[in-house]
């Protein structure tokens, strides 16, 4: 059985030593080698390989963000400098990854483990989720957010963004250039966003302290921020108490 696979690496001498490694596989055939997420993710949507070989630190889009918006889901091996401790977190969640440099032993017993799962036709989508979830912690302070806009791929950047709205399993991310969905949570973007620059003004609301007009006094302990557009904003009690200790209210 012929294998479809692809190579996304933006370092060329990895993309050369998986192509020569591969030269052992005479069952899967490569489709093809990018060297950027932006490509790559196209490639899998449109080729729809049942095998990708990935390095997660990539220009334009990373193997991270590539997981959040894949659509069609091939078996993954993933190609990492990641540390050990990233790397222990790989084994317990089962996932195939390749720690640079690799052997063309270490090679071929990911290739094999890869190959089993594609025989036996596993579904891919629970290692996916346990990659996401090994590889959002090791993720410095978020500065942009890639995201689907009808069949475009959209990268926005933190700081244009107004502010988050809870939106039923979604999040809503509000900008000048528009509203866009997220199938995240709110505790996830409060996690990973600049504390000093996001704030969680209510369980509806993470607000973007340069966007700030003004705040005023709503009701008892309630008040509301009005935004630079115009926009008005709940605060909660404890949401005012965080808005204050970061903009010195």
């Amino acid at each position: 059985m012929e294998i479809r696979a692809i190579i996304i690496e933006d370092e060329k001498p990895a993309t050369d030593l998986l192509l020569h490694y591969l030269k052992s596989f005479s069952q899967i055939s490569i489709l093809g080698t990018f060297s950027d997420g932006f490509s790559g993710l196209k490639a899998i949507n449109e080729i729809k390989p049942q095998l990708v070989f990935m390095d997660i630190q990539m220009p334009k889009l990373t193997g991270l963000e590539i997981l959040e918006l894949l659509e069609h889901k091939p078996a993954i091996i993933f190609t990492t400098a990641f540390d050990q401790y990233a790397v222990k977190a790989f084994e317990a969640n089962a996932i195939d990854y390749l720690l640079k440099p690799f052997s063309s032993d270490r090679f071929a017993n990911a290739v094999n483990k890869a190959l089993e799962k594609i025989s036996q036709n596993q579904n891919n989508q629970p290692i996916i989720n346990s990659a996401l979830t090994v590889l959002e912690p090791n993720q410095s302070k978020m500065e942009r957010i890639a995201v689907r806009s009808g069949s475009k791929i959209q990268v926005i950047p933190v700081e244009d963004i107004l502010y988050f709205e809870a939106d039923g399993d979604y999040v809503k991310m509000h900008t000048k250039a528009g509203n866009f969905l997220k199938e995240k949570t709110m505790k996830y973007f409060e996690t990973h966003l600049d504390s000093a620059k996001f704030i969680r003004i209510h369980r509806t609301y993470i607000l973007n302290v340069e966007t700030i007009l003004r705040v005023e006094y709503y009701d008892k302990e309630n008040h509301v921020a009005v935004l630079n557009n115009n926009e008005k904003l709940k605060i909660s009690s404890s949401g005012y108490k965080l808005l204050k200790s970061a903009i010195n209210l």
